[in-house]
């Protein structure tokens, strides 16, 4: 999929249907003068519909569609004949799609498992026809209930990606490399900041025809969570990973402060990404030789003080093996 068309953020326009009206119609037939009210009511308005489909990795197909709107009911008849209910309008959505209403931005539901429909718009119900209406002292009643009117909305539409594995770094850092070599994606990777525009997934295949799922959020900078750089506009993606990799290329000046940095973007976003599982990747290690590494390590057991961290190249493919182990029994702990 190219970047031009992952879209996460839609606006749109959603109207039901208003349902129809009851009949006032009176029975004639041949031999019966007074057959009485037999009005029928109004068929209901069409609702609009949100169903997850996990076949569905983005809300392009919904990024043109800016009205939505459902079908009117039909009007009641005689012989107490019920109107035609309106069209219903069915939205397919990826999973993780947050619907949250414009004006108020509270948020109204999340779609989250293949196959979940939520009624995004009722539509109105159908008048009662002038049959309900008879009795002993009003035999025949003239007038039937209107139908109600639908609901108008304007609602967005938030892409929150569901992934098992959330990689977090600085802009350049090597996440489209390594999601490059792990999984089939093919994101695109240059030697600049701010490669990547929109995140990228892709499926880690595992031992026993087992996988899970690694995305590829756009390098995140200080005060991100401000605002500043990309990184801001896409972090409620990591809010759905269950567990995160930091990763940072071993030519960091200082690898410490610079996980500290990304850490505090995350907690200034949303504090509950401190309850999330971490592991810290050091990147390009194929640029140190043993003796290198082990100053480094010593080095890293000290600053890290018990947060696992582990060295790799994506482009040498070192470490990569223990790296997949290492996410499969976070992952299944």
């Amino acid at each position: 999929m190219t970047e031009g068309n992952f879209v996460d953020y839609v606006k749109i326009y959603v109207s039901s249907g208003k349902g129809g009206k009851g009949s006032t119609h009176l029975h004639r037939e041949k031999f019966i003068e007074k057959g009485g009210p037999d009005g029928g009511d109004g068929g209901r308005g069409g609702h609009v519909y949100l169903v997850g489909n996990k076949g569905l990795w983005t809300l392009f197909h919904l990024k043109f569609a800016r009205h939505i709107k459902a079908g009117h009911g039909g009007d009641g008849g005689g012989d107490r004949s019920t109107g035609a209910d309106g069209e219903d309008k069915i939205i397919e959505v990826p999973l993780g799609t947050v619907v949250k209403d414009k004006e108020t931005g509270e948020t109204l539901f999340e779609i989250t498992e293949h196959g979940e429909k939520q009624i995004l718009a009722r539509g109105g119900k159908g008048g009662l026809g002038n049959w309900h209406f008879r009795s002993s002292t009003n035999q025949t009643p003239r007038y039937a209930q209107p139908g109600l009117l639908g609901i108008e909305m304007d609602v967005i539409l938030e892409l929150k990606v569901l992934a098992d594995v959330g990689l977090v770094g600085f802009p350049n850092a090597g996440k489209s490399t390594l999601l490059s070599v792990l999984t089939s994606a093919k994101p695109k990777i240059a030697d600049y900041p701010f490669t990547t525009l929109k995140p990228n997934l892709g499926i880690v295949a595992y031992r026993d025809f087992q996988s899970f799922v690694i995305a590829d959020i756009p390098g995140i900078i200080e005060g991100a969570a401000e605002g500043k750089g990309l990184g801001h506009y896409f972090l409620r993606h990591i809010e759905r990973n269950s567990t995160l990799l930091f990763l940072i290329p071993v030519d960091t000046a200082d690898i410490k402060a610079e996980y500290d940095i990304l850490v505090n973007e995350l907690t200034k976003y949303n504090p509950e990404m401190l309850d999330k599982e971490r592991l810290v990747v050091i990147s390009k290690c194929d640029m140190l030789d043993d003796e290198l590494k082990a100053e480094l390590k010593a080095e890293l057991d000290v600053s890290f003080n018990g947060v696992p961290y582990m060295f790799i190249s994506s482009v040498a493919q070192q470490g990569l093996t223990d790296l997949k182990d290492r996410l499969w029994k976070m992952l299944n702990e």
